[in-house]
């Protein structure tokens, strides 16, 4: 797939970009996620009715085709007066370099661990994958020294609360904001790395009462409006990820 035509299924995505493989059923999702009938109810709500940050779009391709987290971090940092780029910034994220192992059936045994770095080649020039919200805090450290804050597994109003005081969220979703259905895992030392295929970061912009207003890197979309209570699904099923500061 060409990820610069709109037309193509969201479903052919890999790690913010279109390597198709093969889908293996989820085995961890949160049980809300799973729920078709889920619907997330804050207990309490202290935001506006309405909020959309003009937060500047930057896309990750045709440079980094696996760059999502690194370009929706450009996009938060440049919001908040810092004058930097996806590339340095691809170049300063930290990196876990073991190489993508397949077995002969062309299944993947071993590969990196996202939470310790990008796994693979950000470029798309090799096989490239994703990088979590640790890292991200860490590089957006340099930038904003004791601002970094790791929101990953708070609640979705805190999310909203940081969005309604004026700062963007980076937020781990699928490509297209929806549960993922492409599970994949493989060996990381001691470790198996259990994670979707289908993984994307883009920044939380705006909301109200029924969607959410997302910049995302891949498509090009500035603000562009999702359901939220699927958004949130998507959100939970992936580990509740999110970044922003203060």
């Amino acid at each position: 797939m060409n990820y610069l035509y709109m037309g193509i299924a969201f479903f052919m995505l890999l790690g913010c970009s279109n390597e198709e493989k093969k889908a293996a059923p989820p085995s961890h999702l949160a049980k809300e996620a799973e729920n078709p009938h889920f619907r997330y109810e804050p207990k309490a709500v202290q935001n506006p009715e309405k909020v959309i940050l003009h937060v500047p779009l930057i896309k990750q391709v045709p440079e980094l085709k696996y760059g999502c987290e690194v370009t929706s971090l450009a996009m938060v940092l440049q919001y908040a007066g810092v004058q930097v780029n996806k590339l340095t910034l691809a170049k300063q994220i930290k990196k876990d370099l073991d190489p993508k192992i397949r077995d002969r059936h062309g299944n993947i045994i071993s590969w990196g661990n996202p939470a310790d770095g990008f796994v693979g080649d950000m470029t798309g020039k090799s096989s490239g994958y994703a990088v979590f919200d640790e890292p991200i805090v860490e590089l957006m450290e340099k930038y904003l020294p004791e601002r970094a804050i790791n929101l990953t597994g708070q609640p979705f109003t805190e999310l909203l609360r940081y969005v309604s005081n004026g700062h963007p969220v980076v937020v781990w979703t699928t490509g297209d904001y929806r549960l993922p259905d492409r599970w994949e895992s493989w060996k990381h030392g001691g470790q198996t790395i259990r994670t979707p295929l289908d993984l994307h970061a883009v920044v939380l912009v705006g909301f109200d009462s029924d969607f959410v207003y997302i910049n995302d890197p891949l498509w090009g979309k500035k603000a562009h409006q999702v359901n939220k209570q699927q958004f949130i699904r998507s959100w939970i099923a992936l580990k509740k990820r999110a970044v922003s500061y203060n």
